[in-house]
């Protein structure tokens, strides 16, 4: 099942130079905020100081009195009407919750008025004399607190699809399969285990910005930095009340978004402000508001309870998800159902049964984040088969060994928990996990690290963790692609797709231009114009390369096809074939593509040689990784160094390496510091105190441990010349490989993230006494 296809591929597994590669280079005006447009207001929020309150009173009269000041917007400019941020299909499965601006606020950050200004120095000057007598309401920042219901966040009438307003509750899953309590009571053994993650940020290096301004038609016109615009075209229509076909949404070149951008966060205010002066209207977000204000990673709190079996195989899993959500429920109920199904895709078991909330409290608000829920439920799960493994002395790439799935077998859960709604049959059809873990091993010096002493002040250790995720969200992602022939034998792709400074356009032109038979350079890539391209769903849950490369190739077979049919017309040949742009008649003439294309256009059979497509997938097939880590733990200061991360992928056939290599090389980091040094603090009144890059740390170059990336080839036959997804699944697992390698060192298990020395000191003491 794992077979490769006969056909040698000539673009698709190559390294190719990116098609924006040499705008970026030259630093081109390519970005959201490259251009200037005359007479553009400014933008600046008013946000809540306060945790929760209600909002008695705004005076806005000095403000307005300030230099430059236009128009300041508050809860009063517009009607009741709750919507959810989350760019996701429709109908949304989050909660529709939040307003554009609401009498209260329920974390300190929280919309409370929009400046618009001539400068950015105005906007600034007017927010610090805006007066606001706020009514202060009782705040809760902890989720198993915050299920008393006191207080209630959402009260209002009129909000949809919270599960239990009433305790806080924003949403709720629960699935089973077979029989829990008999699956515990069959097992030889039971091992149960709690384990928590924090807020961590997508810190893109781009904030949120947006654009707006109206066409020489009087279209508004949203130049805005996202993965959906199609989404935003339609939230924005929808919030402001406005048609739709009046609105067009356009995404340039996007440095970083990582989930972060799959959120309408200001393009409904700088829509509403061009809309009410005419004039062009600019928002961006500070690396504060980005820090505390825009959406980030939601914590979780994940248990897991797994019956093994004398054979070392998995009989029975209970998993329970506590997850917090902050003030509004944008991707609460999806994060928590990709945290159950990919988690519960990985291993086999006969008895399962999982059950999840999502829980307002008064914090900043969660969102999407690239891995999507997944990191949350596999630092759960990889630690506590690295403690069942320990508990029962055996490897454990052993044990994995015993127990994930293979080729052949379906996975259940899949078919009964999708994202927000029931699923569908997923069938294994290829998997390369058993060689990226045995590459892996080979790799990280395995045997030789994890059974050296372990004594001394520096203790070094190796741990490993396995992954899956998905290839899109099946029976609901889409994309469509239109592709177009010009003379000189190049085509015009035009395609929703949004690549978000991943490649993805890079990656769609070789699928393109592998089944055309022409050069990548002959790809004319234009994407993500609600107006120009084809729909999109947009880039997010690893679907661009499954979902849009799906439509890519069907549009590319089908004007192949018609090149075919047209060369033959013109040869005045029944039969023939296409060689590397060239149409061969059965009787051996030959005609270009160059002659093809012109002579449709200018003299015989004249038509436009061009073709659509849309792919729609009910398959979802994982990529599987295996990550490894090597550390260092000082047992004085309880200091951890990251000697080395080697991580192995299954991505099926691979488009660009390149492209794929950074892709995992971005992800590494993104993990390591959620493990080791990203995490969101809060003060006692729910004040954000990190709010800059000094603080709050990222993994940079001189924290980066050696990595090695390494791809095992399998086909995918539901994918794209054999592709499936890379983009989330190698950050599934560097933050518990580490810590799986720091018990491997010391003895110490963290299974509440981040790691801090305090905690390995402490854990440390126990050990040792």
């Amino acid at each position: 099942m794992n077979s490769t296809p006969a056909k040698v591929l000539e673009r698709v597994g190559k390294i190719t130079r990116r098609v924006d590669g040499t705008a970026l280079a030259k630093g081109k005006p390519v970005f959201a905020d490259d251009i200037h447009l005359p007479g553009m207001l400014h933008l600046k929020i008013l946000r809540s100081p306060h945790a929760h309150a209600h909002i008695r009173e705004i005076r806005t009269e000095k403000a307005l009195k300030t230099p430059g000041v236009v128009l300041i917007l508050t809860h009063k400019d517009f009607p009741v009407h709750y919507f959810t941020t989350a760019g996701q299909g429709y109908p949304e499965p989050s909660p529709r919750d939040i307003r554009i601006l609401d009498d209260t606020v329920r974390f300190v950050g929280d919309r409370v008025a929009v400046v618009v200004a001539e400068t950015l120095e105005a906007a600034e000057a007017a927010l610090a004399v805006i007066e606001v007598d706020y009514d202060i309401l009782p705040a809760n920042f902890d989720p198993e607190k915050a299920q008393a219901g006191n207080p209630v966040l959402h009260p209002e009438t009129g909000k949809i699809d919270i599960h239990d307003a009433a305790h806080n509750v924003a949403s709720h899953l629960e699935a089973t399969l077979g029989d829990i309590q008999k699956g515990f009571e069959e097992s030889k053994w039971v091992f149960e285990g709690r384990y928590s993650t924090p807020y961590a940020q997508q810190a893109h290096i781009e904030p949120h910005i947006t654009l707006t301004w109206l066409d020489e038609n009087e279209r508004l016109v949203i130049r805005t930095s996202t993965q959906v615009p199609f989404h935003v075209r339609r939230i924005v229509a929808e919030v402001l009340n406005y048609p739709m076909r009046n609105i067009r949404v356009i995404k340039p070149r996007v440095g970083g978004a990582f989930g972060g951008k799959q959120e309408i966060l200001n393009e409904d205010l700088c829509a509403a402000v061009t809309l009410r002066t005419g004039r062009p209207a600019r928002l961006e977000f500070t690396r504060a508001e980005e820090l505390y204000a825009a959406r980030s990673r939601h914590p979780q709190i994940v248990k897991f309870k797994i019956g093994v079996n004398a054979d070392h195989t998995i009989h029975a899993i209970d998993m329970d998800i506590l997850e917090n959500c902050g003030a509004y429920g944008p991707h609460a109920l999806t994060v928590m159902s990709v945290t159950a199904q990919k988690a519960l895709t990985l291993y086999r078991s006969p008895h399962v049964h999982v059950r999840g909330k999502a829980v307002y409290t008064n914090l900043s608000v969660a969102g999407a984040y690239r891995g999507y829920g997944a990191p949350q439920g596999f630092f759960a799960l990889e630690s506590i088969m690295d403690e069942i493994a320990h508990n029962l002395d055996i490897d454990p790439i052993a044990f994995r060994h015993k127990n994930y799935v293979t080729a052949g077998e379906d996975v259940p859960i899949a078919k009964i928990l999708g994202e927000g709604r029931e699923g569908f049959p997923v069938v294994i059809e290829s998997t390369g996990l058993h060689d990226c873990l045995e590459e892996g091993k080979k790799l990280i010096e395995w045997d030789a690290l994890r059974t050296a002493e372990k004594s001394g002040v520096q203790r070094r250790g190796v741990g490993v963790a396995c992954a899956a995720q998905g290839s899109g969200i099946a029976g609901i992602d889409m994309g469509a692609v239109f592709i177009k022939m010009n003379e000189d034998a190049s085509f015009n792709l035009l395609m929703g797709a949004t690549d978000l400074g991943t490649g993805s356009d890079t990656a769609l032109a070789q699928i393109a231009a592998e089944v055309l038979e022409v050069p990548v350079e002959k790809i004319l890539v234009y994407s993500s114009d609600t107006d120009m391209t084809p729909f999109d769903t947009g880039a997010y849950a690893s679907s661009t390369t499954f979902i849009s490369g799906g439509a890519v190739k069907k549009a590319a077979e089908k004007l192949k096809a018609r090149i075919l049919k047209q060369g033959l017309i013109l040869l005045d040949e029944k039969d023939g074939t296409i060689e590397k742009g060239v149409v061969i008649g059965s009787g051996g003439d030959r005609i270009s593509y160059e002659e093809i294309c012109t002579r449709s256009f200018y003299t015989e059979n004249q038509t436009q040689l061009m073709a659509t497509a849309s792919h729609m997938s009910y398959d979802s097939p994982p990529p599987f990784n295996a990550t490894f880590a090597d550390v260092t733990v000082d047992v004085e200061t309880g200091l951890v160094r990251v000697n080395k991360i080697v991580s192995v992928t299954d991505a099926g056939q691979v488009i660009n390496p390149h492209m794929a290599e950074g892709q995992v090389e971005g992800a590494i980091p993104q993990s390591l510091g959620m493990a080791l040094t990203e995490f969101m603090i809060f003060d006692e009144s729910g004040r954000p105190v990190n709010t800059n890059f000094r603080d709050y740390h990222i993994y940079t170059a001189i924290d980066m441990p050696d990595i090695i990336t390494r791809f095992i080839h399998t086909h995918e036959p539901n994918g794209p010349f054999g592709a499936k997804a890379v983009a989330e699944i190698p950050i599934n697992g560097p933050a518990v490989a580490v810590t799986n390698a720091i018990f491997n060192a010391c003895g110490v298990r963290i299974r509440e993230l981040p790691i801090t020395p305090e905690k390995i000191l402490s854990k440390f003491d126990e050990v040792e006494s």
